[in-house]
């Protein structure tokens, strides 16, 4: 599969996950600057489908990402998910502005949700999606989309040198017994 196949596939996915289209479309909604969901969010659905699960895995939460370097205020993420959770009360939101990850990660400051993205600990979770101006998916993929689409576990760049992490998180969220393909590469 090349990158264009892979995208249409987990395209493909999410665009058959009536939920997930749900919560796109009421974060398009708030229109906030630079706003993504990410995560297990893209990730668990398109392992669900690699593993021919006919059921998609719930999600823990909703990982609504966003840019806005004028508001730093953790108030606003909690208003913005506040207003999330009154338009779809059964998802868990989790709001974060990317704008100031970099001090929770102990990096330089991030131009852009991208940017952030691609700092996550996992190159298959550091994936998101959103609807454009013409309501068709917009994936975001730093690290491209292989790993994710091979069920490949691989700590991304940044975490290369801290893999108690990557494991903690493999451990700590089951993903082995979830989903029995995925294989660990470091």
């Amino acid at each position: 599969m090349d990158e264009e196949e892979r995208r249409a596939f987990v395209t493909s996915v999410i665009e058959g996950h009536k939920e997930a289209l749900d919560c796109l479309s009421i974060l398009k909604k708030l229109n906030l600057p630079d706003a993504w969901i990410g995560g297990g969010f893209v990730r668990n659905p398109v392992w669900d489908r690699l593993h021919g699960y006919e059921i998609f895995t719930p999600l823990n939460d909703v990982d609504v990402l966003f840019f806005d370097s004028d508001d730093l205020s953790k108030d606003t993420e909690g208003l913005i998910q506040a207003n999330l959770s009154r338009e779809l009360p059964e998802a868990a939101w989790s709001v974060k502005n990317q704008a100031r990850m970099h001090l929770h990660n102990g990096d330089a400051p991030y131009e852009n949700t991208e940017q952030a993205v691609a700092r996550w600990v996992e190159t298959a979770t550091a994936v998101a999606v959103r609807l454009d101006e013409n309501d068709k998916l917009e994936l975001c993929a730093p690290h491209g989309l292989e790993d994710l689409t091979s069920l490949v576990l691989c700590p991304t760049l940044a975490f290369k040198q801290n893999l108690a992490v990557f494991q903690g998180r493999i451990e700590s969220k089951e993903w082995l017994k979830l989903w029995p393909k995925l294989r660990i590469i470091l």
